[in-house]
């Protein structure tokens, strides 16, 4: 039986093919996203206090690499055998590169649930793999377009907010600021507070996921015959892209739930953070494809049926 967490993502799913009233207010929504991103910065920062290293500088330094590597890993795939415009490339290249923070929810709460060992620095790796990623993908698109061979003081300007928006948005500065607070404080002197959203951490993920499965299966309607390329792609990527992110973890020596998690990142793709900074930084890009393949399809494999196979290939890989 898969996780009950997940469940009631197929709920949100079944609810949304059979186009049920039901719903979650959007500011019941923006308060879960909130919660979860807190919660997750909380734990990992606990799980960090007292153990930082020169060992954990070299396995984010990998990490990091990782974050720049995929997307120039994506881009030619989706731009030469998917065959998709330069825009829609760079964009699927910055949302392939950069990482779910659903997927990470649940991968957590796989990893604690088989008693797999882990690391708090796990939560850092959202951050680092998603900035380099968006970044990337406007780059990308900048050094292949035919009309912007060289920045012009206005798209420098541009680059300078994005860099300040993708810093600056709510996930990264909750995050960030939850692993501060949980490493300051650890798992007994701040107790008193953590103790309410990590204790709580299950039920805000199923609400979440309930959510997402909604429109999940929302997205899914606007699929075509002609999107069949797409469709491969989406749901191969992240085997592939898992692989390799089991491949740094090997040599890196993380262990086996610390694997898992990174593996379940690489395979993933955002559908929060990157869409809004492309959309404002290659307005000709179709957003809604990249959403199509991304939320619709990627994330429903990760969830169904890519983090246990990810645990399976790690036990294969690790012997």
């Amino acid at each position: 039986m898969p996780d009950i967490v997940v469940m009631f993502f197929v709920l949100g799913v079944v609810a949304g093919v059979v186009r049920s009233d039901l719903s979650i207010p959007k500011a019941a929504y923006d308060i879960l996203s909130l919660l979860l991103m807190l919660t997750i910065g909380l734990k990992g920062g606990m799980a960090l206090h007292g153990s930082l290293n020169a060992a954990l500088l070299i396995e984010l330094a990998g990490v990091t690499l990782l974050g720049i590597l995929i997307p120039l890993i994506v881009f030619p795939v989706v731009r030469y055998v998917v065959r998709l415009s330069l825009a829609d490339s760079a964009s699927l290249a910055a949302h392939y590169g950069s990482v779910s923070a659903g997927t990470f929810a649940v991968a957590l709460a796989y990893v604690e649930a088989h008693s797999l060992i882990t690391g708090g620095q796990v939560t850092l790796y959202l951050v680092l793999l998603e900035l380099p990623a968006i970044m990337l993908g406007l780059l990308l698109y900048r050094r292949f377009s035919r009309d912007s061979r060289t920045a012009t003081p206005a798209e420098l300007n541009k680059t300078s907010g994005l860099w300040h928006e993708t810093l600056t948005n709510r996930g990264v500065i909750l995050l960030v600021g939850g692993v501060l607070i949980g490493w300051l404080y650890g798992p007994n002197a701040g107790e008193s507070v953590t103790s309410l959203y990590t204790n709580a951490f299950q039920g805000i993920l199923a609400l979440f996921l309930l959510e997402m499965g909604l429109v999940a299966a929302e997205t899914l309607r606007s699929l075509r015959w002609g999107h069949s390329r797409l469709v491969i792609f989406a749901l191969t990527a992240p085997i592939v892209l898992s692989s390799i992110g089991l491949l740094m973890a090997f040599w890196l020596g993380l262990p086996a739930g610390s694997a898992v998690i990174l593996a379940s990142l690489t395979a993933s793709a955002s559908y929060i953070a990157a869409p809004v900074a492309i959309r404002a930084a290659i307005p000709d890009a179709n957003i809604g494809l990249a959403m199509l393949a991304s939320l619709g399809l990627t994330f429903p494999f990760n969830v169904l049926i890519g983090i246990p196979l990810y645990h399976q290939l790690w036990g294969w890989l690790a012997g």
